[in-house]
C-alpha cells in the first residue's frame, strides 16, 4: 500500500490506523484476515451490480474476483468523512495475472457500525483495462 500520495485524511488516527489494516487485508488478498474486518450482514457492492449481501456471500464472491488478477495495490489519495462512514478515493495498482501491470482510479465508500465492523461498501471504478 501506498501512502506517500494522501492529501486529505479526515479520520482519527485510531480510525486511520484501523483502515490502513483493513486495506493490507484487501491488498494481501487473504480472504480470512479480510473477513475479520467485516459485521455478518455487510453489504458489498461494485458499480451498477447487485451487492453482495452476507459475509459468507461476500467472501465467496471475493474469492472468485481475487482468482482474475494476481496482485492488487492500493495508493491513496484522499479520505473523506467520519470515523463512522467516509470515502477513499485510490489509485489502484493491479498486476494482471499475464503479468502486466494496470492502474486504475476508484472511489470506494465506507459504513462502520459502533463496534467497528464494516456493514456497508460501494466502490466505484472501471476495470475494463484489468480484463483488456
Amino acid at each position: 500500500m501506498k501512502t506517500d500520495n494522501l492529501r486529505v485524511n479526515q479520520l482519527s488516527p485510531e480510525t486511520y490506523e484501523w483502515y490502513l489494516k483493513y486495506l493490507e487485508a484487501l491488498d494481501s488478498l487473504h480472504i480470512e484476515a479480510y473477513s475479520r474486518f467485516l459485521a455478518d450482514d455487510c453489504s458489498v457492492q461494485s458499480n451498477n451490480n447487485p451487492p453482495m449481501e452476507g459475509k459468507q456471500v461476500i467472501m465467496q464472491g471475493l474469492a472468485a474476483y481475487w482468482k482474475t488478477f494476481a496482485s492488487l495495490e492500493h495508493d491513496l489519495l484522499n479520505i473523506y468523512g467520519s470515523d463512522s462512514s467516509f470515502v477513499l478515493e485510490a489509485l489502484n495498482h493491479y498486476k494482471r495475472n499475464d503479468g502486466k501491470p494496470v492502474t486504475v482510479r476508484a472511489v470506494a465508500f465506507t459504513d462502520r457500525n459502533e463496534e467497528g465492523l464494516v456493514t456497508s461498501v460501494r466502490f466505484y471504478t472501471d476495470t475494463t483495462p484489468l480484463f483488456a
